[in-house]
């Protein structure tokens, strides 16, 4: 696997908030697929969103799904789409089963966030705890963690995808589940996503949020939602680690 690269610098004038941000936190909620790896970095997430679609077509199921879902490149919208028509069902556990499976496929070619490795390190070694807080599947991202030597920094407090789908983000509940379990107060935490939904759920649990955007795009979706402090590298984040003395940077 390789790290990605992003530019090295947080978007215009949100030095002070980014500060606070990343100081401030005892406890750091991790969004998984873009803050930590691309998961589907190396095994396409709209040809998996296809293949689910064409297996619900095998079972003259398709429907379901309106035509904008059908064609849509995120299985994640597909997967709440099929739970909140057939909520409970057996077609929902199986689609979600057949996502999870897909997703640990997807674990071999996934490509690491440039800088989320000494990132998760670092706080690590400052005592800060960390979470993953996210949609995917718990075993996916545990796969994910022990081929980066990470697994230690998070576990046991990996909070994904239950057979509840419709506590998904932008629900808080894996927040508040991560929250409760560390014995931490919103305001002691920070959650660094790259979605809106991500965005939401820090919301509607009280809990501070840092946007990472890879590319233009995202940060725009991100700024229009209301996100105040979104970087496009990682690397700013550590550097304040560094620069606030309690970490000694690369020579």
């Amino acid at each position: 696997m390789t790290s990605d690269t992003d530019q090295t610098e947080p978007v215009a004038g949100q030095a002070d908030g980014l500060k606070d941000l990343v100081l401030g936190a005892r406890v750091v909620l991790w969004d998984f697929d873009g803050p930590v790896c691309r998961l589907f970095a190396g095994y396409s997430a709209d040809r998996v969103a296809g293949e689910l679609v064409d297996w619900l077509a095998r079972l003259g199921l398709k429907e379901l799904l309106s035509e904008e879902e059908q064609v849509h490149p995120d299985p994640h919208v597909l997967l709440g789409a099929v739970d909140r028509r057939r909520h409970r069902s057996d077609l929902a556990a199986d689609f979600e089963e057949r996502l999870t499976r897909e997703e640990l496929r997807a674990v071999p070619t996934a490509r690491p966030t440039a800088y989320a490795d000494p990132l998760i390190r670092t706080w690590t070694a400052l005592g800060v705890g960390l979470a993953v807080t996210t949609n995917n599947s718990p075993r996916v991202v545990g796969e994910y963690l022990a081929t980066r030597g990470l697994l230690d920094c998070f576990a046991p407090h990996i909070y994904g995808r239950t057979r509840d789908l419709h506590l998904l983000k932008p629900d808080p509940y894996c927040l508040n589940r991560a929250l409760q379990a560390m014995g931490a107060a919103p305001g002691q935490a920070l959650m660094v996503g790259d979605t809106t939904s991500d965005l939401t759920a820090a919301r509607r649990a009280g809990v501070p949020f840092l946007g990472y955007a890879r590319d233009d795009e995202k940060a725009k979706l991100l700024r229009q939602a209301g996100a105040d402090t979104v970087v496009r590298s990682l690397e700013p984040v550590l550097r304040l680690l560094w620069e606030d003395g309690r970490v000694r940077g690369p020579a």
